[in-house]
């Protein structure tokens, strides 16, 4: 009798279930199911759950995903691992509340939630399965408002809104990503994020189990690894006896935001407006920036980005571990300390303060979420170990305790926000400090009293060699009253007759090289400083509004791979531009000739290719003007005394302003061999134009052939030509200076001819930017294969020439540069 009304109850409970679910398709009662082509769909009717193929595939799935929104954007899937084979696929609650996905043809499980209703005291209690608003889909009571099953206890790729990431300590249940194998197969892939519980809990993100990159540390706000609260949702940590997790919250009611870990192991926040747009955007990305990479400058040393441009520097205290390794910027092996503390004289000890930090991992560390800032540092100096110390949380002006022990790792530097980390030093690194830093003030004044003792007199002596200007100079206002106004710029000038004695009178013997411009002249002023004076030609018919533009321009630039303006000389019809003095002239000067040549081995070589490639990236990029240089070549690339390189020769350079990326001109101006294809024919240049230059550039300095001058025995092409040949016919290295040979490094000599090849493509679209040149060199890019490149044939230039160089005649071989063309 017990066991008949027991039944009637199940049967009528599910019989209501059911009734209620013909009008609403949010809910699955027990028995019921779903079949392939059918959806279930949240109250609101912003979530669907049922079978999809993503991508490409042909494999069906079971998940959840926004509805109308594209592309398709799926956040959970119940299948990862056992794909359906076939249009067959049914999902079904059982009576004991359990979703099992079946194979309707073979009538096998799939896959199953495996969390049971019936129990001790629930053997009665009917249950339903509900996808809700949220995206999450859940198992619940029949009479209460609780979840016997959800599917956010098991998330995939996806962190939703109200999706914790973290650990239940009570249960042992752990939250974490893990991102799909392909954009086609949502199986597990490589990488997962997930909360280290080592020291004070972080967020990492793991290739298997080493750790990729970190959020860093809780600091009351938000992650201190990205220390700007985002305006657009609420970040919430919660860290307690019971559970340690993270989530985060939308303010904006009408938006949806979620996180994606990608297969590629870097993340995005993807967003869009509910109910107005069904396209939606990256609003953020992540793991673009390698000071994000763990441990990048390996133990002890502190990471700072400058656009593409990272650096490592030791903590105070601490030397490189590999002075070898470090001297070309190879950091992994990290820092350690110069002068170790000793134990019994430890409370001597002091510490240095680096503000704006995003703190060392604390998997090593020690947490007092009560204790004050002076405490903290108490309790670091009673502890010969303790090398670190900093506030747990920045809230209420700081409070809370954080120690590190030992080795500290990842560290970074941000331009604002982030942390104070107060670093210790032993006390005879204290003394280095004080001296380096601020101290030994007496021996500094003395010091200044005799050096501007000495500029006095050798001041008077050169009868004022520099005179600095009292405010800044208009050069345009000045001299070129018609001409329209540029930047002010504020440089000294130099007198006609200092530079005359400096170059003994322009003498030919001082005469370093020839350009479109004039000749450039080596000059040694009085106080013994070596300068280059570049001096305007005055058969020249133009030229003065590209003198300007390079005093403008240079001015504003500060770079190690840009050649530095001294000063300017304008007198008369005379104009002369001062430069640092390059003791190892251009690169042409070597690259091309047979002897000389063999003193730039694949190393010099290899270093002044990454840095013309820095430089450019920071004139396109990172500078505080985007600049288009519009004539490097090889005897526009100039190379100290290290053979570093130092871009030069700015007079052809054109600003972009705000979001322009490219324009148009009828005069064509730069150099035969160098100049991509649509400036020569059309006049259209863009940072694509010294990207193609770039490329050129880039093949000359590996097969020390010039671009122009060489030609294919076999096809009469150019050197782009021959270049390709050789690539397609999987004979790249082929073409290596032959005096490479023996002791180049082969992987790096074919990443180059590929990125040389990838900068010479026809199309300029197809060209990649120079923050992806700068990544694919140091092989932190996969590699793409190179199209046909913009070149042409000795033969079809001449054919060719008249529809768009008229009255045109052969190039000079010292390649001078045009600028008196019209383009078609």
């Amino acid at each position: 009798m017990v066991l008949l009304l027991h039944n009637m109850l199940v049967w009528f409970l599910s019989f209501s279930y059911l009734t209620r679910t013909s009008s609403s398709l949010d809910t699955l009662a027990v028995n019921q199911s779903i079949r392939d082509g059918q959806v279930l769909v949240s109250p609101s009717g912003i979530i669907e759950a049922g079978f999809f193929s993503p991508g490409n595939s042909t494999h069906k799935y079971l998940g959840v995903w926004y509805k109308n929104v594209s592309p398709l954007t799926v956040v959970w899937v119940a299948n990862r691992e056992t794909p359906l084979q076939n249009n067959s696929g049914v999902l079904k609650l059982n009576q004991n509340g359990i979703l099992l996905l079946l194979d309707g043809a073979s009538n096998s499980t799939l896959w199953s939630s495996n969390i049971s209703a019936a129990g001790n005291n629930n053997r009665y209690l009917v249950v339903a399965a509900q996808l809700l608003d949220s995206g999450n889909f859940v198992v619940k009571n029949g009479d209460k408002d609780s979840f016997l099953w959800q599917s956010f206890d098991y998330p995939c790729d996806t962190l939703m809104p109200g999706m914790k990431l973290g650990w239940n300590l009570e249960t042992g249940l752990e939250r974490f990503l893990s991102s799909w194998k392909s954009s086609d197969d949502p199986a597990k892939g490589e990488y997962t994020m997930r909360m280290d519980l080592r020291g004070y809990p972080q967020v990492f993100t793991f290739k298997g189990s080493d750790k990729i990159s970190g959020t860093g540390q809780w600091n009351g706000e938000s992650f201190r690894g990205y220390p700007a609260p985002n305006p657009k949702f609420n970040q919430i940590f919660v860290f307690n006896e019971k559970e340690v997790y993270f989530e985060f919250e939308l303010l904006e009611r009408l938006t949806a935001t979620v996180f994606r870990l990608l297969p590629s192991g870097d993340g995005d926040f993807v967003s869009w407006t509910v109910g107005s747009s069904n396209s939606r955007q990256v609003v953020t990305e992540a793991g673009l920036d390698e000071c994000d990479n763990y441990a990048y400058c390996g133990a002890n040393s502190i990471c700072s980005a400058n656009g593409y441009i990272k650096t490592c520097e030791c903590l105070k205290g601490y030397v490189p571990k590999s002075p070898k390794h470090w001297s070309v910027q190879n950091w992994t092996d990290g820092c350690i300390p110069r002068n170790k503390s000793i134990c019994k004289n430890s409370y001597l000890d002091g510490f240095w303060t680096y503000t704006y930090s995003k703190l060392p991992d604390t998997s090593s560390s020690w947490f007092n979420k009560t204790m004050n800032l002076e405490e903290c540092k108490v309790s670091c100096l009673g502890n010969c170990s303790c090398v670190a110390y900093a506030n747990l949380y920045i809230t209420n002006g700081g409070t809370g305790c954080l120690l590190w022990f030992h080795n500290m790792v990842d560290i970074r530097k941000f331009s604002q926000r982030g942390q104070d980390l107060y670093v210790r030093v032993p006390p005879s690194e204290l003394d280095q400090i004080a001296a380096d830093g601020h101290g030994n003030i007496k021996k500094k004044i003395a010091g200044i009293t005799v050096g501007v003792i000495i500029f006095g007199f050798m001041t008077c002596v050169s009868i004022m060699i520099i005179k600095k200007s009292g405010a800044a100079i208009n050069i345009y206002n000045k001299h070129c009253k018609n001409k329209p106004r540029k930047e002010d710029v504020d440089l000294p000038i130099f007198e006609l007759s200092v530079l005359a004695h400096a170059t003994e009178n322009f003498s030919s013997s001082n005469k370093l090289g020839e350009g479109g411009f004039g000749p450039v002249y080596k000059g040694t002023l009085i106080g013994g400083q070596e300068i280059a004076v570049k001096r305007l030609s005055k058969k020249s018919g133009q030229g003065l509004e590209e003198f300007t533009t390079e005093v403008a321009l240079i001015a504003t630039l500060q770079h190690r791979n840009l050649v530095k303006l001294l000063g300017y000389c304008i007198k008369g019809e005379e104009k002369m531009l001062i430069y640092e003095y390059m003791p190892n002239k251009s690169l042409d000067y070597f690259v091309f000739d047979e002897t000389k040549r063999m003193s730039l081995d694949w190393l010099k070589r290899f270093n002044i290719i990454g840095g013309i490639a820095r430089a450019l990236l920071y004139l396109h990029q990172d500078s505080r003007l985007r600049i288009i240089h519009r004539d490097l070549k090889t005897s526009n690339i100039l190379l100290d005394a290290n053979f570093d390189s130092k871009i030069s020769d700015f007079g052809l350079a054109r600003i972009f302003l705000g979001d322009q990326i490219e324009a148009d001109t009828n005069r064509v101006a730069g150099t035969y061999g160098y100049m991509p294809p649509e400036y020569a024919v059309r006049g259209h240049f863009s940072v694509k134009s010294d990207v193609f230059s770039y490329g050129v550039i880039v093949l000359e300095i590996v097969s020390g052939k010039k671009n122009r001058e060489f030609s294919d025995p076999k096809h009469d092409h150019n050197l782009l030509g021959y270049a390709w040949r050789l690539w397609s016919e999987e004979r790249a290295l082929d073409l290596l200076d032959e005096v490479l040979r023996e002791q180049c490094t082969p992987f790096e000599v074919i990443r180059c001819i590929q990125v040389g090849l990838l900068c010479v493509q026809q199309r300029p679209e197809d060209r990649p930017d120079m923050s992806s040149v700068v990544l694919l060199l140091n092989g932190e890019k996969l590699l793409p294969q190179p199209k046909v490149p913009g070149f042409y044939t000795e033969e079809d230039v001449r054919l060719n020439s008249h529809s768009w160089l008229p009255n045109h005649k052969q190039c000079s071989a010292n390649e001078v540069t045009i600028t008196q063309l019209d383009a078609r």
